[in-house]
């Protein structure tokens, strides 16, 4: 049986845009987030954008192969950079950790 730090992980982003910086934030997602998340070994990013309803706007999804791994990416200083820059353009900004499992997960 694997132990807690042997499983696949999974971070889940959410937040919503600060209004007045879209094109601030669209290109700093596209050109640094995203690929910055897969440099650091968060694979398979998901993002979601909530068109209705009462969530924040954008949810983003992926994993690591251990959790070691994801403890790692949160303490780097490239985690700390991106999160700072981030959170300059949007606002009610939640992360959470847990362990990966098939399909959608909230």
């Amino acid at each position: 049986m694997k132990d807690d730090t042997d499983m696949t992980t999974r971070i889940i982003l959410r937040w919503d845009i600060q209004p007045g910086v879209e094109s601030e934030y669209f290109e700093f997602m596209v050109s640094d987030f995203i690929p910055s998340l897969k440099r650091l070994g968060i694979v398979d990013p998901g993002v979601w954008y909530t068109a209705y309803g009462a969530a924040e706007q954008i949810l983003i999804s992926g994993t690591t192969e251990t959790r070691d791994h994801m403890q790692y990416v949160l303490r780097s200083n490239d985690w700390a950079r991106l999160k700072e820059r981030l959170e300059e353009l949007v606002s009610n900004f939640s992360q959470k950790i847990i362990p990966a499992k098939g399909g959608f997960q909230i």
